[in-house]
This record gives structure tokens, C-alpha cells and sequence, in this order.
């Protein structure tokens, strides 16, 4: 087994190119882009035809001065769109990599579902998403597998395994399966590091500083009921005042913020009065609710959820409609109070929806022009992923494409901002993928 050490990000990030051969970032050849045309993450509109130059995993220069140099790979960009990579702030990255059945199988290893979440990590990568946060789950393996260019996959902010109170939305347990507390044998979730189980302030804190411990870069705790669970109503709020303040401040002490699943107006008010600086969700919130996440300054993480599965029980699917149909308020309020919105898939246990991941950043065409969508999935849950601070596992700026800032860039055959469904349709139109400088998809060009 790896020792728990590993798991932390490698002072020096090793990238792994498509052939699988693990190279320094550094080491990579320098890149010019020629002749493109730069949505850089903010702006409403593209640059001038320009260059952009990469050095090692950062954006050097930019402009018709960038020149080549001997041995630079020069990418002819002929007029298309260089933009950020794309950042998806709530994924699972082991969860939506296998269904219930896998999951739930005795026979599943930790080293089986660490391969299916590498499968699908590499596969989210080649989309376009250079960067995501995952908001629950056993990922720190999977994670120092990327970094060290042993598996192919975007970078991850981890959270670790959910916070949950017993009866609360991460309490994962079979009916066979009784509290760890009472009769002294953690659940095979708890094992799994998908879950910890944490009753009252102490143990809430031993479960943050768990987390910290193994490198999480913020922590997720479930603040309410969920849609996706069998034993917790979705009105239902979860975790007491003291203890979500708990977590908030042992995050706080590593210099990191604590988010929270919430749909409610109830629980979200409980949180955001703890601390809580990311609500995750929130589709059934009220127009006051979301004004207050405005002015507390809290980010609300939305998404558009998958409608319920043909098998799942009545009262699963009469939860999941509540969630769909609240949606349309949740996007519009945040909208009109300017909340810090950032946006994320949250697929679960449903491996082929994954391939909908840029499908699902369409959905936000009914609230949202191509500039400001743009400017969500790469600038805006940058800067989400920023609130890390200290605990951010990689060093440097994303969501932009600027001098001095990560390499992290797509080059995309056309104009999204005219035509946002580009962004859909990865395959057919990123003609380039790079992450840390280093290219993972190059479709025509040399």
C-alpha cells in the first residue's frame, strides 16, 4: 500500500504525454502559438489575431512580438480561439467513475476503483478540463498518480472523504452494517475513504484535521438532506451550529475554507452563520437565502443535475424533480444579487454521463450570454479553486491567458463567443490540449 506521504503532491509535478512517457513540465519544448485569436478568461470578446508563448508549464509572452526560437514547437493557430482550460468545481472523480452495483460489490478493490477513476480522468482531460475539485471521495491516490505522470488526468483540488453526521447524507452504511460508535467497526465506506461518519464537535474535528492531514484542499461537509440517498429526506438539516464551526475553524487553521452540501434555506443560513465560504447546490433555496450568500461574500457552486434514473425508487426521483425544477430560480436569483457563482457536473454512479460533461455547460445558455459562460468554467471557479490558498496543491495562476500564468490552454476550432456550442463537442473541435505545458491533444496539428 502506498504510504500516506506519497499521497501529497510531488514538490516537482511530473506531466505525462499521450504516448504515457512521464516528462518535467520544464523540460517540455518551449510552444509558440501562432496566430490566434485569445479569449482570456474575462474579457467579452477576442484579441486581435496574436501569439502566445509557453516556456515550461507558463504563458511567457504574448503578442505579435512572441517569436520562435530555435527548437520551439510551433502550433499554426490560422485564426482560431486560445482560451483557458476547463475547470469543473464540483466532480466525483471515483463515485462517477463506477455505478451502484460496482461500488456496492464486496469484490471492489481500492486498486480497481483508483483504475476506473484513472480511465475517466484521462477521458475528462482530453475534453478540456485541465483542473477540478473534488467534492468528496477516496481520490488523494489517483491524484499523486497524475501528478506523477503515472495516469493522465486534469489537476485536482481534493477534498477527501465527505463529512457526515450518522443519518446524514455521507452516512453510506448498509442496513446490514450498524455504528461504528456503538458497536466499534467502521463501515466498509468508512475503510473505502469515502465517508467519515463524525458525531459531535471532537469528532468532527478529527475528521477535518483527517482530511487536512492527507491534503485536502478544502474540506466538504454534509450540511443537509440529499437526492441521491436513500435514508435522508432532502428537507432535513444536518450538523449542529457548534459543529460545522468546528470545521470551519480547524480549516481555517490550515488556511482553507470548508464547503457544504445544502439545498435548503435552512441549513444554508446554519452554514453560512458557521463560517461556511462554498455552498454546494442550493437549488432549493429562497430569494432571500441567495441574497444573503451575496452579501456574506460565499461562493454558490450550482449545477444542472441529470434527470432521475427509469429504476430509481419514487421517492428518489420525487427529490431529484425538486432539485431539476428549482434550478431555474437558484440561476436566476444568483444572477440578480451578483453571488459568486461557480458551476460543476456532479455526476454520480452513472459512468456514461460522464462524456456530457461540456454538454452540460450549455444548460447555462437560458441564463447566461457565451461571454459570461466562458468566464464561469475558466476564470470565475479559478478563482474558486484559489480560496485553497496555502492548500492549493499546484502553485500559479489559472483560468486566464495571461503572461506569467499557468499553461493551461485549448485551442478551439472557431469562435466560442459566437458560437458557444463549440465548447460542446470536444472531439470536433479542441484541436489542442495542454495542461502544465504540456500537450495531451493535438487533432491536426503538428
Amino acid at each position: 500500500m502506498m504510504h500516506w506521504k506519497h499521497w501529497r503532491p510531488a514538490a516537482a509535478l511530473f506531466m505525462t504525454m499521450a504516448t504515457g512517457t512521464a516528462v518535467h513540465a520544464q523540460d517540455a519544448p518551449e510552444t509558440l502559438f501562432r496566430d490566434v485569436r485569445v479569449f482570456d478568461g474575462q474579457s467579452d470578446r477576442l484579441s486581435p489575431p496574436t501569439n502566445v508563448a509557453v516556456k515550461g508549464n507558463v504563458i511567457m509572452a504574448i503578442g505579435p512580438a512572441a517569436k520562435a526560437g530555435a527548437g520551439t514547437r510551433v502550433i499554426e493557430g490560422r485564426g482560431r480561439t486560445l482560451m483557458p482550460g476547463l475547470i469543473d468545481v464540483h466532480v466525483h472523480l471515483t463515485f462517477g467513475a463506477l455505478d451502484m452495483a460496482k461500488l456496492m460489490s464486496p469484490d471492489l478493490t481500492p486498486q480497481a476503483a483508483e483504475a476506473a477513476a484513472a480511465d475517466q480522468a484521462r477521458a475528462m482531460l482530453l475534453r478540456g478540463f485541465t483542473a477540478v475539485r473534488d467534492m468528496g471521495g477516496p481520490v488523494f491516490g489517483l491524484k499523486a498518480g497524475i501528478d506523477s505522470g503515472k495516469y493522465q488526468g486534469p489537476r485536482i483540488w481534493p477534498s477527501g472523504a465527505v463529512i457526515s453526521q450518522t443519518s446524514g447524507h455521507g452516512d453510506f452504511r448498509l442496513p446490514t452494517e450498524r455504528s461504528r460508535r456503538f458497536f466499534g467497526k467502521p463501515s466498509r465506506a468508512e475503510e473505502f475513504g469515502a465517508t467519515f461518519i463524525a458525531d459531535g464537535r471532537d469528532e468532527v474535528l478529527a475528521a477535518t484535521r483527517e482530511n487536512l492531514r492527507f491534503g485536502a484542499s478544502q474540506i466538504k461537509l454534509m450540511a443537509g438532506g440529499g437526492s441521491s440517498s436513500d435514508y435522508d429526506p432532502i428537507d432535513v438539516t444536518q450538523y449542529l451550529p457548534e459543529e460545522l464551526s468546528a470545521a470551519v475553524a480547524a480549516a481555517e487553521d490550515w488556511g482553507t475554507y470548508v464547503a457544504v452540501h445544502a439545498y435548503t434555506s435552512r441549513a444554508v443560513r446554519r452554514a453560512l452563520d458557521a463560517g461556511v465560504k462554498s455552498i454546494e447546490h442550493g437549488q432549493l433555496l429562497d430569494e432571500a437565502t441567495i441574497k444573503l450568500i451575496a452579501d456574506r461574500g460565499a461562493w454558490l457552486s450550482l449545477q444542472n443535475l441529470p434527470p432521475p434514473l427509469p429504476n430509481d425508487p419514487p421517492d428518489r426521483v420525487a427529490k431529484k424533480m425538486a432539485v431539476r425544477e428549482g434550478s431555474d430560480h437558484a440561476w436566476s436569483w444568483a444572477k440578480k444579487y451578483h453571488v459568486k457563482l461557480a458551476w460543476g457536473t456532479d455526476f454520480l454512479f452513472r459512468p456514461e454521463e460522464n462524456r456530457e460533461q461540456n454538454a452540460y455547460i450549455l444548460r447555462l445558455k437560458q441564463w447566461f450570454t457565451p461571454a459570461e459562460i466562458l468566464r464561469m468554467v475558466t476564470h470565475d471557479n479559478a478563482q474558486l479553486l484559489a480560496l485553497s490558498g496555502e492548500r492549493a496543491p499546484y502553485k500559479g495562476k489559472l483560468g486566464v491567458v495571461e503572461a506569467g500564468a499557468l499553461a493551461d490552454l485549448i485551442l478551439v476550432n472557431g469562435d466560442p463567443l459566437a458560437n458557444i456550442d463549440l465548447i460542446g463537442d470536444p472531439d470536433r473541435n479542441f484541436a489542442v490540449v495542454m495542461k502544465d505545458g504540456v500537450i495531451y491533444r493535438a487533432d491536426g496539428v503538428k
